[in-house]
């Protein structure tokens, strides 16, 4: 099934929204929505990473976990931690214990640190693309796993110093945080254009 499909309440949506009753609100109200902030988008980069090789499903049921045990994703928080704090980390069972990306995101906190506040949001934002040169996707198989932007969008969070953000991550963290909107077509949860409606 890759079309819009009708869930138990009769509205159409992405078919993966449907897998699993975890995904439902997650589509419905977060999925392809703008987030801005430094410490939102930090998050949202940070659990993109922990996904790469995983299913998002795995990621989003550990979010709580993750939170917790990454001080709410706060910048300068996790940029303040120890050795100690890294140890408690890998053995955190309510998180992906991958040394690879838990250092990967200690060492992006200590990076973006030392940004000016609003950094990051400029940065990320300056990478989405104008959404009336976008195809509106009718089915998965029209939703790419990387564009020009994203691969711009990795080059340039690579060069700043940022670690596990290569392009497909980079396209999933623009999917997530509203800079494409890849709902479906017929999908209950796109967003109207401009001046214009939802479609029924």
């Amino acid at each position: 099934m890759t079309a819009a499909i009708a869930g138990p309440d009769g509205a159409l949506r992405c078919p993966w929204a449907l897998s699993t009753d975890d995904y439902v609100s997650y589509h419905d109200e977060e999925w392809g929505r703008p987030v801005h902030g430094d410490d939102a988008l930090f998050e949202r980069l940070s659990l993109e990473a922990f996904q790469s090789g995983l299913s998002w499903i795995t990621i989003l049921r550990r979010r709580p976990g993750f939170r917790t045990a990454f001080a709410g994703f706060s910048i300068e928080k996790v940029a303040a931690f120890t050795d100690e704090d890294r140890e408690r980390l890998l053995a955190d069972p309510g998180i992906i214990r991958n040394r690879a990306k838990i250092d990967a995101t200690l060492a992006n906190a200590r990076v973006l640190a030392g940004w000016s506040d609003g950094d990051l949001d400029e940065l990320i934002w300056s990478h989405a693309p104008d959404p009336a040169t976008r195809p509106v996707p009718k089915t998965l198989a029209d939703v790419p796993a990387v564009t020009p932007q994203s691969t711009a969008l990795s080059k340039a969070l690579k060069k700043r110093g940022l670690r596990f953000v290569g392009p497909t991550t980079a396209y999933a963290l623009m999917q997530a945080c509203g800079l494409v909107d890849d709902h479906l077509e017929a999908c209950v949860a796109r967003r109207a254009p401009a001046g214009g409606h939802r479609p029924e």
